[in-house]
């Protein structure tokens, strides 16, 4: 009598181990059907490039001591947010231009504005008015904030998205023992 042939069958799925970061863009909105702030809200951002924020509040007093000495005293307070690139984010909501609001922390107000002109494959860029006089100032909370240009690369700033793909593959193995002689 024959032997039995042995059969195995195995199905494996092959997954890319690293997702890859990818500019967000209208092409991605539409491919992964992003049409809605429900879905938005569910997609993990990341910035592209570093901003740094700059806030500076200066107190200058003037006084006269008792003994007739003026006396002219002055206090800077700094302090800097800095968004480094790569640091992950969130959708928070649609701008009044179709702007995207993007959050890094809690806190009313606690967003910045990216946007794309509307052609496809265009990426949505870190929006600020560029050419204030005295540089170009953002409201982040309920603080006022320079945009320090010299320091990370707020200019070229985008958001981008992990993408990763998925490969599902079928594969049959059948072990064939041989023939003996009867």
């Amino acid at each position: 009598m024959m032997k039995k042939l042995g059969m195995y069958v195995s199905l494996v799925l092959l997954l890319s181990a690293c997702a890859t970061q990818v500019p967000y863009t209208n092409l991605i909105r539409d491919e992964f059907a992003l049409d809605s702030e429900e879905k938005l809200a569910k997609v993990q951002f990341y910035i592209s490039h570093t901003i740094v924020m700059d806030e500076e509040v200066k107190n200058e007093n003037s006084t006269t001591t008792s003994n007739g000495t003026l006396i002219n005293s002055s206090s800077t307070k700094k302090e800097s947010v800095i968004i480094q690139a790569g640091t992950p984010c969130v959708f928070d909501s649609y701008g009044p231009k179709g702007e995207i609001l993007i959050r890094f922390e809690t806190g009313e107000g606690k967003t910045l504005k990216f946007f794309s002109k509307n052609e496809a494959n265009r990426r949505y860029y870190f929006d600020v008015e560029w050419n204030q006089p005295g540089g170009p100032k953002i409201q982040y909370g309920d603080v006022t904030y320079k945009i320090d240009v010299m320091r990370g690369s707020p200019r070229s700033a985008y958001i981008k998205v992990a993408k990763k793909k998925l490969e599902k593959v079928k594969r049959k193995d059948r072990f064939v023992r041989g023939m003996k002689v009867k």
